[in-house]
């Protein structure tokens, strides 16, 4: 069962794009984003790639943030460990 509520209370990076998170119910991830930033096609995102720029994360507010908001993720995608991209099926009409 997921909380209502989650937030972060620490982020320690264990790894060049991996990140060791507590959560404050007591759960604890080790989330990996490179995959995640490997396969993402835009610019924007693929910069985050550069390891100097990636271990500049901070917590705010209880959430992982990177920049000003330029690399974020849902809570919930954090909690469960599932930041992988998902394929878009909608096409323009």
């Amino acid at each position: 069962m997921t909380p209502e509520i989650i937030n972060i209370l620490s982020a320690e990076q264990v790894a060049p794009y991996c990140l060791h998170l507590r959560f404050d119910d007591g759960t604890e991830q080790v989330v990996d984003f490179k995959p995640f930033l490997s396969r993402a096609v835009h610019p924007d995102l693929r910069a985050w790639l550069q390891p100097e720029k990636f271990a500049r994360f901070r917590l705010e507010y209880g959430e992982l943030v990177w920049g000003d908001y330029e690399l974020c993720f849902p809570m919930i995608d954090l909690y469960h460990n599932d930041i992988a991209h998902r394929a878009c099926t909608e096409r323009a009409a």
